[in-house]
Parts: structure tokens; C-alpha cells; sequence
């Protein structure tokens, strides 16, 4: 289960997985994400031999021309690691749970007692497996690069088909980093239009944070973002992975976006009281006018302070008498006509 999921703000996931091959680089990605103020980790679960076939390539920004075969070899993590990091993360309070690939990976998943599954895009339309996974009645987030509006729409089908009460969507861009032209936030809100029941967010692959930013500004209610201790470190995700300092410029701006958001009504702020009175505007005496003289145009103006008769009454005081004298600047109130 996602347990820091909250419906009145944005989860944000830290992705390490691909990013580590040990624990002790594992565990100081998690201190990291969880001073930034993450809400999850996310793993990457696969078996070289169950996820590609030796011909298949990288030809991506991040990779150069590589075997996949070959790097996905590199990044396996065993059992006994998946369940060090876990463990490790539910200690810092973070919500953990991996993608798996395969359905032997799913099975080991379940076997560690994960709360959720995420599926990658290369997995969006292989409906087979979505149904494998569904039916494990856990909760799912489905990222939808390199599909069309119909293909996610057939990949939700299945996906309830087998009954899962919990599923979110992400918007995302199977480049190895997205640039900004490529990057299309409007698709994601078209997902939401689509899917109205459905939590829908944007997993990003940019480099830097401000797509992340625009995606909550947006509307987004789940980030997904490649973590990394260094941009520099040896491996193919780094460089588009966001640091320590990122992911907290991300949190904290997602954080701050909420708190403006505010609930969606025009009305005056509680921290206006004192300005709508001051600061706004009242009939004013522009001369003075004797007690009983019918009041002109030329009597009249319109100036700060807000206390007095509004603007909008201007043509309903002309021809009233004042009750008393009254002065230069005084502000007009309904009392003292006539």
C-alpha cells in the first residue's frame, strides 16, 4: 500500500533502482531521500536473461549502442539485497516498492511482502503480464511512455479486469533524458480528463527539476524521479537523475505550490481584512457641503480608505443632503445623508 499517499497532496518518489549494485550505496540513497522529504523509493526488479533477449540494444542519449543484455546483467540486485533495502526504508518511514519485469519477479516481490507494484513502461501494453500482477490485488501505478491514448485506455481495462481497487497513471517519455520539447505535460492532464477516477502524475526522465515542478503546478498527484548521490557516478540513469539537492528543491517547491494552491475559491484572503478596508476605495467629500445642501458631481470623488459608501454608488448619493456638515475628505456612510 502506498502508506504516505495523502488525496490533498502530491506522492513523490525517489527512483534508485539501476542507480545501485550495493547496500552501502543503496543506503545512502535512501538517507538522502528521506532528508529530502521524499515519500518513496522505488526499486527496479529483473532478471537479465527474463528481460532481454541477447539481441536486443540500447541506441539512447544515456547508453551509446550497448547490449541490454549486458547492462541489465550489471544492475541485478539478489534477494538477500532487495531485502536489506526494504527493510532499511521502511525504517526511515519512506514507502518501498519495485518494478518488476517478469513474473518470477513478481513472485519474489510478493514473497518480501511488498505493498505495491509499479510498471514500467516497457511493460505498458503487455497486457498478459498486467493481468499477472493485477491479480496479486496489491495496488498499481502504471507509467504510459510510448503509448497512445488507446493503448492506456486498453491497459486500464485489463488492469480492472482482475479487480485491483488501487490504480494511478503516469505520464512519462521513454527517452534517456527527455528534453523539454519532448516532454508534452499536456498528455498527462489528457490523461486525467480520460481517467477522472484515476490518481494520474508524470515520471520524469529530464534533466533538472522544473519539469517536475510544472507537472505538479499542473495538476499532477504522483512525481516519480531518478535519484542519484552523483550526477557523475558511473552507470546510464545518473546523469538524469536528480541529486540530493534537486530532489529537495523539488519537494520543497511541490510543498510550497500546495500551500498557494489554496482551496480553490475566489474570495478575500484572511490576510486581507485590514487592506480591503484600507486600501480599497469610498465616496469622499472633494469639497466641503453644508447640513441639508443637496449633493453634486463637483462634491464628490473617490479615494482610500474602503469604509465608506462604495464607488459603485456614486450616481445613488448624487442629490441626497447631508445631515451635518461636512468637510473636505470626509468619507461618505449611508448615516450621514438624508
Amino acid at each position: 500500500m502506498f502508506r504516505n499517499f495523502k488525496p490533498d497532496r502530491c506522492y513523490i518518489i525517489a527512483e534508485i533502482g539501476g542507480n545501485f549494485t550495493r547496500f552501502e550505496d543503496a543506503r545512502t540513497l535512501i538517507d538522502a531521500a528521506a532528508a529530502s522529504g521524499a515519500d518513496a523509493v522505488k526499486l527496479q526488479t529483473y532478471r537479465a536473461d527474463t528481460v532481454a533477449s541477447r539481441k536486443a540494444v540500447f541506441d539512447m542519449e544515456n547508453t551509446g549502442l550497448v547490449s541490454q543484455h549486458e547492462l541489465f546483467r550489471q544492475y541485478e540486485i539478489d534477494l538477500d539485497l532487495h531485502k536489506a533495502v526494504f527493510d532499511y526504508a521502511a525504517r526511515h518511514g519512506l514507502d518501498w516498492f519495485s518494478t518488476p519485469s517478469h513474473e518470477s519477479d513478481v513472485d519474489m516481490l510478493e514473497n518480501l511482502g511488498v505493498g505495491a507494484h509499479k510498471i514500467g513502461s516497457d511493460d505498458a501494453v503487455n497486457l498478459p503480464f498486467l493481468r499477472v500482477v493485477a491479480r496479486t490485488g496489491k495496488p498499481m501505478i502504471l507509467s504510459t511512455g510510448m503509448c497512445t491514448m488507446e493503448e492506456v485506455q486498453e491497459s486500464v481495462a485489463a488492469i480492472r479486469s482482475e479487480g485491483v481497487k488501487q490504480l494511478m497513471l503516469l505520464h512519462a517519455v521513454t527517452s534517456y533524458p527527455t528534453h523539454p520539447e519532448h516532454v508534452n505535460l499536456g498528455a498527462m492532464q489528457a490523461m486525467m480528463r480520460e481517467f477522472p477516477d484515476l490518481a494520474v502524475g508524470y515520471s520524469d526522465h529530464t534533466i533538472g527539476p522544473i519539469a517536475c515542478i510544472c507537472a505538479a503546478a499542473m495538476g499532477a498527484r504522483i512525481l516519480e524521479k531518478h535519484f542519484t548521490w552523483d550526477k557523475q557516478a558511473p552507470g546510464p540513469d545518473h546523469m538524469l537523475s536528480a541529486d540530493p539537492d534537486e530532489m529537495k528543491a523539488i519537494v520543497e517547491a511541490v510543498r510550497s505550490f500546495e500551500v498557494m494552491r489554496g482551496d480553490g475559491r475566489k474570495h478575500p484572503a484572511a490576510s486581507e481584512a485590514k487592506t480591503r478596508t484600507n486600501n480599497r476605495k469610498s465616496i469622499v467629500l472633494a469639497r466641503a457641503a453644508a447640513a441639508g445642501e443637496p449633493l453634486t458631481a463637483d462634491h464628490l470623488t473617490v479615494k482610500r480608505p474602503g469604509y465608506g459608501i462604495a464607488p459603485k454608488h456614486l450616481q445613488d448619493v448624487i442629490g441626497r443632503r447631508p445631515r451635518q456638515v461636512l468637510e473636505a475628505d470626509d468619507v461618505l456612510t449611508w448615516e450621514v445623508l438624508q
